[in-house]
């Protein structure tokens, strides 16, 4: 079973209206609340959501990262993700979420496309 533990720190990207949020551990029906409190409290026009160091999402998680999506676009602002594993990644191509969110390999590469 996987970590039933999420960390997340949010620190400044390297223009002033982008958020980096690094999330840390397993985003599931367990975690998702805490993610969700730290989503819908952000209100920096840019959010880059780093899954770098997530090693699990279930179809809850999923659901979390897409209301996410719609919170920002309700809000016109831009979400995009960086870091994501095979698992997740597969996740996101499997239910065709990449479709909606833009994904990258790395922070700086989401930060270039967001200017």
């Amino acid at each position: 079973m996987p970590t039933e533990n999420l960390h997340i720190d949010t620190k400044p990207g390297n223009a002033p209206d982008i958020k980096i949020m690094k999330l840390v551990g397993s985003l599931n029906i367990h975690t998702i609340f805490g993610f969700q409190e730290a989503t819908r409290a952000e209100t920096t026009p840019k959010l880059i959501i780093d899954f770098s160091s997530i090693t699990y999402v279930d179809s809850a998680g999923l659901g979390a990262l897409v209301g996410a999506y719609v919170a920002a676009q309700r809000h016109n602002r831009k979400l995009a993700v960086t870091g994501l594993n095979t698992q997740v990644k597969a996740l996101v191509d499997m239910t065709h979420v990449g479709q909606l969110i833009k994904s990258y390999p790395q922070i700086t590469d989401a930060e270039a496309a967001l200017k």
